[in-house]
């Protein structure tokens, strides 16, 4: 990505700063264009209008959850976003290919391409 002009690999979780900075630390981040942050009142979620309230996990009790996306913005505007979710995989735990970063690699490609 970072050859692509990407300067910053966001990730964060509705989880709380504790639990993103161990995940942080286990992944070995630390030096790279990554950074993990984290979202435990689901603020970020929900203004993205991500939040999963599928009947399905919801009603299993997964409430304030975000939904599995990837997004590409430039100087603040969204390029491109990308969800990994389906009637039978609500979360998209099953198929997160979308959200990935080949996916993402391959987005970030084609909008820097030249317009036809």
């Amino acid at each position: 990505m970072k050859e692509l002009g990407v300067d910053e690999v966001l990730i964060y979780c509705v989880n709380d700063g504790a639990v993103m900075g161990a995940w942080s630390r286990a992944q070995g981040i630390n030096g790279t264009i990554a950074s993990m942050f984290g979202d435990p009142y689901g603020d970020f979620t929900k203004k993205c209008g991500m939040e999963l309230v599928h009947p399905g996990p919801y009603d299993l009790g997964l409430v304030g959850r975000s939904k599995r996306f990837a997004m590409y913005v430039v100087d603040c505007i969204v390029e491109y976003v990308a969800v990994a979710e389906s009637e039978e995989d609500p979360a998209g735990d099953d198929h997160p290919e979308a959200t990935c970063a080949p996916a993402l690699i391959e987005a970030i490609k084609n909008s820097q391409s030249p317009k036809k």
